[in-house]
């Protein structure tokens, strides 16, 4: 590559510097002239002076490096386009310091850039007429009349190189692929072409593990052997192997070199992730009292992969269990057959309730960003509303006591999937349940819950937050309904600024539940610097209500976010608009938040 003459470069130097140094420290290196950071940070790394930064250098050796600066940057400067810059390198001598430090400037015009002029692009063999790599072909940038950006063209390269690789052209191969820059023309022309050979088939997979029944992994295969091979249906496979949970580690491999009549071996390395899981914690909250929580989820109980999980949070007046049986599910839908049983028991200041429930359900991923849950569910619930604020002069109720048994339907979406980077997230959840009466339920009703979260990433390390929540019950028997089928509003996942389900129908002081829910939340996340502390300023509006109208209680505070490596930490303080002497809200959550 051609550089400016040793000589005339250093006349250039002597021009804007002091006389020759004895010995001399350079500060700083200061880079004018260019706008695109990328640039700025190819240059600072291509340059040898940095490397020097606080050092004394001999006049020599400072010499040799300043000069070599207009060489580094112009090199630095080729992959964006520009073949063509004018550079200067300024380093004048600070008279006021006691010692030489010097600030090294360089100045660089960047000139015209060389563009693409010519293109010659193709593919030979079978792959020739696959309408994939046509599109990689015409997409292929850059395009003429482009700048010639090596990283783009490198990048437009290395995806048809993958795409034929992912299809099954392991024989694939270039013919050519020249570049060719004429300087003088600020033109670049283009040679590239790949012989795309056989488009090999899937051939057999062989799990290589020893704990479960091979034809438990097998249902996982969907393809037929001697299909097409396709990067993707490997890809299928491992998510759905991640899915299962069994596995700490999952190697799938093809193996064209082990191919036989065309058709390529996949080989399916698998390690046992330990089999339990033991969470244990403390937990506190205004109503429920000092409590702990205590877990065990056994991620295989057999050789046929049976999950158990048993969940107990013991608090002073809240109490739950949670047991479920979980049994892989490969039919239509990859998933689980889920039996559960929950049981509670709360005794508050306000309610007396116990509730006991049976689930069965059966999960399945319908596509990349859905999801479904059809269960069952019996259900029975009795409660007491208790009174003892003498100022209302309420009398505690009698008894009440229900029996539902219903269907229930549930859909999950997320458009961010674990490895996304997309700045927009969205995700959501739609639930359906009805009962009716006669046919193991207390009343007849339909249900309809929708709850989403929107999010937008920023370069200035900040995020808008959009959440939202919607149901309604269809039924003249509310009074009939137990608790746990009531809509209820306020807490830390509803109106911060209101204590867990204060907004909504009151007897006193304290909430019925109501027929419906609609709350929203507009927040704006923010992380000085880009580092794992951070802010956030809210507000939330809302209610549970009976009628057609809601009376909307609103809420505004401030937050502390911090990044951890277990997950999002969130701590709130909030304040109800609706009641200026209410008091201050403080929540603590730790993982993801719908």
């Amino acid at each position: 590559m051609r550089r400016l003459p040793r000589l005339a470069t250093f006349v250039v130097l002597l021009a804007t510097t002091a006389p020759a140094w004895a010995a001399a420290i350079v500060d700083k290196v200061s880079i004018e002239g260019l706008d695109d950071e990328l640039m700025v940070e190819n240059v600072n790394a291509a340059l040898s002076l940095n490397d020097s930064l606080g050092k004394r250098l001999g006049e020599s050796r400072l010499e040799y490096l300043l000069d070599e600066a207009v060489a580094e940057t112009r090199e630095a400067l080729e992959p964006f386009g520009y073949y063509s810059p004018t550079i200067t390198v300024e380093a004048p001598r600070n008279e006021a310091a006691d010692d030489e430090r010097l600030t090294v400037t360089v100045r660089v015009q960047l000139g015209e850039p060389v563009r693409v002029r010519r293109r010659d692009l193709s593919i030979e063999g079978e792959g020739g007429d696959n309408r994939y790599l046509k599109e990689d072909l015409e997409a292929f940038a850059p395009k003429v009349g482009d700048v010639f950006d090596h990283t783009t063209y490198e990048a437009s390269k290395l995806t048809i190189v993958r795409r034929l690789a992912d299809r099954g052209y392991f024989d694939a191969d270039f013919t050519h692929r020249r570049v060719e820059v004429t300087r003088a023309d600020h033109a670049a022309d283009i040679a590239l072409g790949w012989v795309s050979g056989i488009r090999y088939d899937m051939g057999p997979t062989t799990f290589l593990q020893d704990k479960f029944d091979q034809g438990l992994l097998d249902k996982l295969v969907y393809w037929e052997e001697g299909s097409y091979f396709h990067q993707g249906k490997l890809d299928r496979l491992r998510e759905s192997l991640v899915g299962l949970d069994y596995f700490s580690s999952i190697d799938i491999q093809a193996n064209p070199d082990k191919a036989e009549d065309g058709r390529v071996p996949i080989d399916v390395k698998l390690e046992l992730a330990k089999r339990d899981i033991y969470t244990a914690g403390v937990s506190y909250g205004t109503e429920s009292g000092p409590g702990i929580r205590l877990g065990l989820d056994r991620r295989y109980v057999n050789s046929r992969g049976h999950k158990l999980s048993t969940h107990l949070n013991y608090a002073q007046k809240r109490k739950t269990l949670l047991t479920q049986y979980r049994i892989p599910a490969f039919k239509w839908l990859d998933g689980w057959y889920t039996v559960g049983l929950q049981a509670s028991d709360e005794q508050t200041d306000y309610i007396d309730l116990r509730h006991v429930e049976f689930t069965g359900s059966r999960s399945g991923q319908v596509s990349e960003d859905w999801t479904a849950v059809a269960s069952i569910h019996a259900l029975r619930e009795r409660w007491r509303y208790v009174e003892n604020d003498p100022l209302t002069g309420l009398p505690d109720t009698a008894v009440q006591y229900a029996t539902f048994t219903y269907p229930s339907l549930r859909a999950d979406y997320t458009n961010s999937p674990v490895g996304s980077n997309r700045p927009d997230q969205l995700a959501g959840s739609i639930l359906l349940r009805g009962g009716v009466e006669g046919a193991g339920s207390d009343a007849n009703f339909l249900q309809f819950h929708m709850r989403a979260r929107w999010s937008q990433q920023y370069k200035t390390n900040s995020a808008l937050i959009v959440r939202g929540e919607y149901g309604h019950t269809f039924t003249s028997s509310l009074v009939a309904m137990p608790p746990s089928l009531r809509f209820f509003a306020g807490g830390d996942r509803s109106i911060r600024g209101y204590a867990w389900r204060e907004v909504g129908p009151r007897r006193g002081d304290y909430a019925l539940g109501a027929k419906n829910v609609l709350t929203g939340s507009v927040e704006y996340e923010f992380y000085p610097k880009g580092g794992p502390y951070g802010g956030a300023v809210f507000v939330d509006t809302g209610s549970a209500f009976d009628g057609t109208r809601p009376q909307l209680s609103t809420g505004i505070g401030v937050g502390l976010r911090w990044r951890s490596p277990v997950g999002p930490v969130r701590l709130d303080i909030a304040h109800g608009l609706d009641d200026p002497d209410s008091s201050f809200q403080l929540y603590l959550n730790i993982g993801t938040d719908l």
